[in-house]
């Protein structure tokens, strides 16, 4: 049989009722043992009515100091601070987050911040789990002006990020009725944005490069003309053919920024217009003719004869064929020929694809540049490419267009052995009752 301690405790700790009760009881035989010393005269009145109010207040003033006690207990239970609500609305928190004190100690964090910080611990000091002298800059003048503050740093580790540190005073009430300051800490990665302003950055040095160099030539021959070649008219005609050839190349630039901007500002729109892909690239193989005549390569195209349909632009198409094959003529053509094939095949997933490939046989690609053939004005042989008229947006274009349509972009390449680009196509599907 179990023991009830409960009657064995403290009347102190007893309910409200049952502490009043054993008050009166001990009152009740005060009284009767102060009047029977009354009635025997070993007490005076006087003294018997101090000593009975002494017990009084011994039996009374204990229990009022324990219900004074446990309303403080109750009223630090509830504080607003270390309240579960605020800990679900800083663990809801999508950026890492922590909520310090006034001293700097840490009152919450989420799960996000104690993944970017491991070494922070509830109750002790932010300080001593945040090394970056920028955060603890900020944190010491936010604790003290109670004012908010930004602070910009770079993470190591586990890899380089920036940070943004954000530190917000939050009035919070106190146990007393008052108001406190806490410190709201949130942290935001910027990193996608650095690289997005540095991609901006070289992108604008590699243009403004790309079209000095042709302006640079034509202001050469220009002032070359009007001087000393003035008179002289072989050196004019040859000059007027390089001016040409320069301007020219000035003009495919910047139709390749242009279109690969109006690419880029539809990329979340996917082209819904179906077209048929096999007259497009048999007119950008006819296009090309004299291209691959003047290469002494020969195209050679196998496609099928019934339309295969895609969810595509048409221009678009023809820009992406038009490089594609351009480049195997330009930097095949050691191999003689350009094999374009169409086939129709699955993706990893099992979604019906049409599949576009341009084969070369030229000197292939060396493995390291495979990755990065489709980054902006990126090259394989600078010199060589010049040469040849390119801009160095191609491939670029290609995969924005590819990746505009929700297909795949797939190079393969040997060195020696030729390379072949493929562009994947989602399938069209056929018309309902078909």
């Amino acid at each position: 049989m179990a023991i009830d301690d409960s009657s064995s405790s403290s009347s102190y700790f007893a309910p409200w009722s049952d502490r009043l009760r054993h008050s009166a009881i001990i009152l009740l035989v005060a009284g009767l043992a102060l009047s029977v010393f009354v009635a025997t005269g070993e007490l005076g009145v006087a003294r018997a009515i101090a000593a009975f109010i002494c017990i009084a207040a011994a039996a009374l003033v204990p229990w009022r100091l324990h219900d004074a006690v446990t309303s403080r207990e109750d009223v630090r239970g509830v504080n607003p601070v270390e309240a579960a609500a605020v800990s679900a609305v800083v663990a809801g928190m999508p950026d890492p987050a922590v909520l310090l004190d006034r001293a700097g100690r840490v009152l919450h964090l989420n799960a996000a911040a104690a993944q970017l910080a491991p070494a922070l611990r509830k109750n002790e000091l932010a300080q001593f789990a945040l090394r970056s002298p920028e955060i603890i800059t900020a944190l010491r003048e936010a604790i003290a002006t109670t004012e908010p503050r930004r602070a910009t740093y770079l993470d190591h580790v586990p890899v380089d990020r920036w940070m943004e540190l954000i530190i917000t005073p939050v009035p919070v009430p106190t146990l007393f009725g008052g108001t406190d300051k806490c410190m709201l800490m949130t942290f935001h990665d910027q990193t996608p944005l650095r690289r997005v302003e540095e991609m901006r950055a070289d992108f604008v040095a590699n243009a403004s490069h790309e079209l000095r160099t042709p302006l640079a030539a034509l202001s050469g021959f220009i002032d070359t003309l009007q001087g000393p070649a003035k008179d002289d008219v072989k050196a004019r005609e040859r000059f007027l053919g390089i001016m040409h050839a320069q301007a020219t190349r000035m003009a495919r630039l910047i139709d390749d920024l242009l279109s690969l901007s109006r690419v880029e500002l539809s990329a979340h729109v996917r082209p819904d217009t179906s077209v048929d892909i096999v007259p497009i690239i048999r007119q950008v193989a006819d296009g090309l003719e004299p291209l691959a005549h003047e290469r002494q390569v020969r195209i050679e195209i196998d496609l099928p004869e019934l339309p295969v349909t895609i969810a595509g632009d048409r221009e678009e198409l023809l820009r992406l064929f038009e490089n594609l094959i351009e480049n195997a003529l330009k930097y095949g053509a050691s191999g003689g020929k350009v094999i374009v094939s169409l086939v129709r095949a699955s993706s990893a997933d099992g979604t019906p694809e049409v599949r576009v490939l341009v084969r070369d046989f030229g000197p292939g690609i060396a493995p390291e540049h495979l990755p990065r053939l489709t980054e902006r004005f990126y090259r394989v042989d600078v010199g060589d490419s010049r040469a040849q008229g390119g801009t160095g947006l191609g491939l670029s274009l290609v995969k924005h267009i590819v990746n505009r349509h929700r297909g795949r972009l797939l190079i393969e390449s040997v060195p020696k052995n030729g390379a072949t680009f493929t562009a994947c196509f989602p399938q069209a599907k056929p018309p309902v009752g078909t």
